[in-house]
């Protein structure tokens, strides 16, 4: 269809009786009043005509049925279709436009500006988001027959024999094609959309700048699988880092998806910040300030769980949420850093024969709870660290019986001879060859570590898969499959269904993992 519109307009363009461009007006209000007036009176109920047409024998099945193939909508939908379909749309487009330059009263702003807002209109209908409110349409009755809605579209893409318009339901209504369900379906998607409150909210953060470009509403194909670099997507760097310096002056957070689980709805909301700015010590204050505000407004609205991402509970920034949930005291979200049942899931994927692990990142939160499980089950723990002084607190928190498990050690070197490997902290190419060959690496380290060695096999991040009746599932959490999201975020989703009434915040209560992991079975969470 671009092709066949760019070729009709290089021949209108270059005919004898076309203006040269720079001969025409920029600006000129007639054209503008007469290419509506033709939009309205001609466009409108010839495509109405013709797309009535298509919906009858032969017509259908030969051409217009490859448009209804798409069983979800989408913006690029608006241009799929057979050559005698795209004619039909080009003459619609057209017609207006061509009315107005034969009475002398075209315009450089009007060929922009009609086949831009000719062009967003479609692909508005196609795009499954609401953009005007059910409350416009309530406020004023006669707007709802001069403009459609995606609801309106889609009920025409579903059903078939209903809603034939271009842009304008007065044609349905006057043609007796108009679906009755349209309106109180439209409120109804509406609502739900933008006025029900969430059970649990997933609180992420932006990673870098071409991940960014990984969200639902910037491009759904793009998001709808695992997050990779493509190089499609390169060219509008200079566009997402734009919107990057934006955010970071005057934004706050927002929602990025969202899916049902047994009748609640599960959102993703992102601060506004991206993963290098949480290094930056002189944004600690005012990343912690959009958390706030975040926790703040999910308890104003009556989430019932909040969970926080990655660096959004980082021990340094504020404790692993600690900071909130003392300086609101009587909060009644919950507030979840999830990493209870991380190390539930890195702790069940060590098999039950192994006698001795070897742990990096030993004194974080995630690398004291491995610890003192494991030593626990009687296995011995190589604990990489430099600070005997982190090092012996952790070792006292361990029952006595417990504590000759724990073992410091300073050096990779110690765990030459030890195949399973626990990285809660980056390692190098250099460092990874003193692994044995045959050690399988257990990460808990963001970004995960690149596997440098093919005589030895990499684990990923924890993630757990979500029950399998969850609905409306449409994108991908970053480096997830569909359907898969990081452990910490399942541990929200856990602690939001067993309507636990504690905050998960700070240091991880050992006694809690099988606790959690358990809970994490019952729902229908597996691992992934």
């Amino acid at each position: 269809m671009v092709i066949l519109q760019t070729l009709i307009a290089a021949m209108v363009t270059n005919s004898p009786s076309f203006p040269g461009v720079a001969e025409l007006r920029a600006w000129d209000p007639r054209g503008w009043a007469l290419a509506l007036l033709l939009h309205v009176t001609v466009a409108e109920p010839a495509f109405y005509w013709a797309h009535r047409a298509l919906h009858r024998g032969p017509l259908f099945s030969q051409y217009h049925a490859k448009h209804h193939s798409s069983p979800v909508t989408q913006p690029l939908t608006a241009g799929f279709g057979t050559p005698l379909e795209a004619l039909v749309l080009t003459a619609a487009m057209g017609a207006p436009l061509a009315g107005a330059f034969a009475a002398g009263a075209g315009s450089v702003s009007l060929v922009y500006g009609h086949v831009l807002l000719f062009d967003y209109l479609r692909c508005m209908g196609y795009s499954n988001v609401e953009v005007v409110s059910h409350k416009a349409f309530a406020a004023v009755p006669a707007l709802r027959y001069l403009i459609y809605t995606p609801t309106y579209l889609s009920l025409h893409h579903r059903e078939k024999d209903s809603n034939f318009c271009l842009f304008m339901p007065l044609f349905d209504a006057l043609g007796g094609t108009i679906n009755a369900k349209s309106w109180e379906l439209q409120k109804e998607v509406d609502q739900g959309m933008n006025d029900r409150v969430p059970d649990f909210v997933f609180l992420a953060h932006v990673v870098d700048v071409v991940s960014s470009m990984h969200v639902p509403f910037a491009f759904r194909s793009n998001s709808s699988l695992p997050f990779a670099t493509r190089l499609v997507l390169l060219p509008l760097w200079p566009v997402a880092f734009a919107f990057m310096l934006i955010q970071w002056f005057c934004s706050k957070t927002f929602t990025v998806s969202f899916y049902f689980l047994r009748g609640r709805l599960h959102q993703t909301w992102s601060v506004p910040r991206y993963g290098f700015q949480y290094f930056i010590p002189s944004a600690k204050k005012g990343i912690n300030r959009q958390i706030e505000l975040a926790i703040l407004r999910a308890d104003k609205m009556g989430v019932k769980v909040i969970s926080l991402a990655a660096l959004n509970k980082n021990e340094a920034l504020n404790g692993g949420g600690t900071l909130f949930v003392s300086k609101h005291p009587n909060l009644r979200v919950r507030v979840v850093h999830g990493n209870t049942l991380t190390a539930a899931v890195i702790l069940n994927e060590i098999p039950s024969n192994v006698k001795e692990v070897f742990l990096t990142g030993a004194t974080s939160k995630l690398g004291r709870a491995i610890a003192l499980y494991l030593c626990r089950k009687k296995i011995r723990v190589l604990m990489l660290t430099l600070s005997t002084e982190r090092f012996l607190k952790i070792q006292r928190e361990a029952p006595p019986e417990s504590q000759q498990y724990l073992v410091q050690v300073t050096k990779y070197q110690a765990a030459q001879s030890c195949k399973t490997w626990i990285v809660g902290k980056w390692l190098s190419p250099r460092e990874q060859r003193w692994a044995p060959p045959g050690t399988h690496f257990h990460q808990f380290v963001v970004p995960p570590i690149i596997g440098f060695r093919r005589d030895c096999t990499y684990g990923k991040l924890a993630a757990m898969r979500l029950p399998k009746d969850v609905e409306g599932l449409g994108s991908c959490e970053y480096t997830m499959e569909r359907g898969v999201v990081h452990a910490c975020h399942a541990g929200g989703v856990v602690h939001c269904l067993e309507g636990w009434g504690h905050h998960e915040v700070g240091a991880i209560d050992v006694d809690r993992i099988d606790v959690v992991w358990k809970a994490a079975l019952k729902h229908g969470l597996t691992p992934a």
